[in-house]
């Protein structure tokens, strides 16, 4: 079975100053969770974290698709 091509995907997270918008308290204690080479392995990382904080509403994590950034002429389908 041939290996579908890496689209790689940052995850990351940290305490927000406010819960309306997205900015963070503290740009020193972002939690940098790791790259990952597809959307469903990042999803998995990304929902552990976020399922681990949830009790502080200000805790936020986010899925970064870098292979966007990248190649941002490419189509890419998740």
């Amino acid at each position: 079975m041939p290996e579908s091509k890496q689209l790689l995907h940052f995850v990351f997270g940290g305490e927000l100053k406010s819960t309306a918008d997205i900015e963070f308290k503290d740009l020193s204690k972002l939690d940098f969770v790791g790259m990952y080479p597809n959307f469903a392995e990042a999803r998995k990382a990304w929902l552990s974290k976020a399922q681990a904080t949830v009790d502080n509403a200000q805790m936020r994590y986010f899925v970064v698709h870098m292979h966007r950034l990248m190649e941002p002429d490419e189509d890419h389908h998740h």
